[in-house]
């Protein structure tokens, strides 16, 4: 692997243990522990989230009819955001192995977690929980999405490129032809030592 390569990577574990480090002083903040998946907030917390909770009829009172009538078209994404989920899954177990690739832990990508909140009623826990999906979908296509191109076609392009994935600070430069032919055996080789980043608790 390049130095620039290295460097890169290790600025991207270094980034990625300060969103730990923030995570943790946002639990301390909040008075709350995660154990096992389950959220855990004191019980004097608990009871003040239960007075802040609004009720079904005062939420739709209150709420946007029109929000309403979107709903159905809203949970309609539920469908093929499954499809998606199921066929990328299936995708990359059968062809991530032949590639030399270490398969995107799906689990670390799904944080389904607010229906634990106490200040939430039904229908807003329902929505979050299906936004909560529908996100991690898409993050964990993306992260399948970003090995592949790392793999294949790890070039960046001509022009700037809006949000791109956390990878591609390690493509070749467009036009860099000999860096591309002397480096990129190296650049796919970093895809079979993928860490296993689990869900912390």
């Amino acid at each position: 692997m390049s130095p620039h390569i290295e460097d890169v990577v290790e600025r991207i574990h270094q980034t990625e243990a300060e969103l730990v480090r923030e995570v943790d002083a946002q639990r301390r903040r909040w008075h709350y522990r995660v154990h096992h998946g389950r959220v855990w907030f004191g019980q004097e917390v608990r009871r003040a989230h239960r007075q802040l909770k609004q009720s079904i009829p005062s939420f739709i009172r209150h709420g946007s009819l029109l929000s309403l009538l979107t709903a159905p078209f809203l949970y309609s994404l539920l469908l093929p955001l499954a499809l998606l989920d199921l066929w990328v899954t299936f995708y990359q177990w059968v062809c991530f192995p032949i590639y030399g690739i270490s398969r995107v832990p799906r689990r670390a990508y799904f944080a389904i977690d607010r229906h634990q909140l106490a200040y939430l009623n039904a229908i807003e826990k329902m929505n979050c929980t299906f936004c909560s999906y529908a996100n991690g979908v898409i993050a964990y296509v993306r992260e399948v999405a970003a090995r592949t191109e790392q793999y294949w076609c790890p070039i960046k392009h001509a022009r700037a490129v809006h949000a791109p994935h956390a990878r591609y600070r390690l493509f070749f430069d467009y036009g860099d032809a000999e860096g591309y032919r002397r480096h990129l055996g190296a650049l796919r080789k970093t895809l079979g030592r993928e860490p296993a980043r689990g869900r912390r608790s």
